[in-house]
């Protein structure tokens, strides 16, 4: 039997599978768990593992950076160790893997139909590949094109600086700088926790009045949903400009890692923001803001960006890596 998970910060989903004799996977179980309500993941597991049955080979994709086969998980109090995991079940077959360097493996197992192409203008070329994904952190990969096969590469890109680009982005730079005077990273913004720092950031500079329906961060109620719900569907020009802001700022990272990588091969974009705010991800504006890079504007105009559709891409890599 073969245990996979994708550990993130809101939600964990963990799946029990069988390899037939054909080489073919049946899944036997699958769960989904509100990361949230357990003090470790060793409760999950505890939760999820049948009483009987042997585990073959364990692999989990996990919000965090993975050191030495440990994991302090980013937006989560816990910590993973592969070793400790080895001995809970019973096999030395154990892989923790980033959750973004899961997601890469997965996007190459997706069929076509999981992706959707943003850029008209791509044209297919090989070479390594970037993943970038927005939820509810921000996470960055590389998929390295050694001239055969890709090997995926994890990183911590989303924790690193964001660099304003024009004089409405120098001025949300100022604003977040009081509420992170050590560091202001990407992830402050293009995660969820991005939604209700970009309104109130509007607020302050008084593009339009407040939103009567979007509610207090103390209310319990997901405020960063509701705006950009509001914003999608046109209900408020202040959320609307919120998402507006949020899709240009990721265009812009997603062409920064584009660079970084040299993703001729091209850019997947995964998380669950995305296809939540696909609309607005599809008017252009984030292909725009993705090849405002100046002198390198023709090389990112060629490159494919796909979006995934598929919630299950980083449970697919690391079902998939052993």
């Amino acid at each position: 039997m073969i245990l996979a998970g994708d550990i993130g910060g809101t939600k964990t989903v963990l799946a029990m599978l069988i390899r037939d004799a054909d080489g073919s996977l049946t899944c036997l179980k699958e769960e989904t768990y509100s990361s949230q309500q357990f003090p470790e993941f060793d409760d999950i597991l505890t939760a999820f593992l049948p009483a009987e049955g042997i585990i073959t080979s364990a692999c989990f994709g996990v919000a965090g950076p993975v050191v030495n086969q440990r994991c302090q998980t980013t937006n989560l109090p816990w910590l993973l160790d592969a070793e400790a995991l080895k001995i809970k079940l019973g096999t030395a077959k154990v892989k923790l893997l980033n959750d973004l360097e899961a997601m890469a493996l997965g996007m190459l197992s997706l069929p076509e139909d999981d992706l959707i192409e943003l850029n008209p203008n791509a044209e297919l070329q090989t070479g390594n590949i970037a993943v970038i994904a927005a939820g509810t952190g921000l996470g960055e990969a590389i998929l390295y094109w050694d001239g055969n096969k890709h090997h995926p590469i994890a990183t911590e890109g989303g924790h690193s600086d964001f660099a304003a680009q024009n004089t409405q982005q120098d001025k949300l730079l100022v604003h977040l700088r009081k509420i992170y005077p050590d560091h202001v990273s990407c992830e402050r913004i293009l995660s969820g926790i991005g939604f209700s720092h970009l309104y109130d950031f509007l607020c302050d500079q008084g593009f339009a009045p407040h939103c009567l329906d979007v509610p207090d961060m103390s209310s319990g109620i997901d405020r960063n949903a509701v705006i950009s719900q509001l914003g999608i569907a046109g209900e408020d020009a202040l959320c609307a400009e919120v998402v507006r802001l949020f899709v240009e700022l990721y265009g812009a990272e997603t062409g920064n890692l584009a660079l970084k990588a040299l993703a001729t091969g091209g850019v997947f974009i995964g998380g669950g923001i995305a296809p939540k705010i696909l609309p607005a991800i599809q008017n252009g504006n984030f292909m725009q803001a993705f090849k405002a890079k100046g002198r390198f504007m023709p090389l990112l105009d060629k490159i494919s960006v796909k979006l995934s559709v598929n919630p299950r891409t980083p449970l697919i890599g690391a079902i998939n890596y052993f």
